[in-house]
């Protein structure tokens, strides 16, 4: 038992270490990184709304004097939850995004600046790369006609409003800009001007006679 732990422990953390990269050691000028993104990289991030996933990731790594550019770029397959059922749905992705990396005690606003403490001697590309893959999803993931789960729509559809009702309940709010207009407006306002009370309510009428 002790050791089937050692060696689960040993393969977590070597699986880690493949998305680190210790960049001090680096020359100045680009670095090319491959990463095969696989089943185990996105149970290491807690509520992941990506299940599972097969992802070929490619980094190119520009070292300068103040700084690091990083060019990533992402092509695959995953698994994340239908919209419309909730279902498994398997995903294609691609895309790429670029960061820049500098190390500084200075804190930014700047989503595309990542800022690195001065000691700092290695970069972890991993939580980039899942970000990677996430802003590489579609805004809407279903399935397609006919492959959701019709048990689950329907039992989803129950919590969701009549479309009828919402169709009568519009009616019967009318919002037309016709049924007030602005002489309706200065019409109650001339009431309020005639009004020497200007439209107070009566008990405070009598409290400021008063004075």
């Amino acid at each position: 038992m002790i050791t089937f732990a050692v060696q689960f422990f040993v393969k977590v953390a070597k699986s880690k270490r493949e998305f680190v990269i210790p960049f001090i050691g680096l020359k100045l000028g680009s670095h090319t990184f491959e990463f095969d993104v696989s089943d185990s990289f996105f149970e290491e991030f807690e509520y992941s709304i990506i299940h599972s996933g097969n992802v070929h990731v490619d980094l190119i790594l520009e070292k300068k004097e103040t700084m690091m550019i990083g060019t990533f770029s992402c092509e695959g397959v995953v698994s994340a939850s239908c919209d419309r059922c909730n279902d498994a749905l398997d995903v294609p992705v691609r895309g790429s995004f670029q960061l820049v990396f500098k190390l500084s005690d200075e804190e930014t606003d700047d989503e595309t600046l990542i800022v690195l403490p001065p000691e700092a001697y290695e970069l972890d590309v991993a939580p980039h790369i899942y970000e990677l893959i996430t802003v590489s999803l579609p805004v809407r993931m279903i399935h397609e006609e006919g492959e959701c789960n019709e048990e689950m729509v329907e039992a989803l559809n129950q919590y969701l409003l009549n479309p009828e009702d919402e169709d009568e309940w519009d009616e019967e709010v009318d919002w037309d800009d016709e049924d007030f207009d602005d002489e309706d407006w200065e019409e109650e306002s001339d009431d309020d001007d005639d009004d020497p009370d200007g439209g107070i309510d009566p008990r405070w009428s009598v409290l400021k006679n008063l004075n």
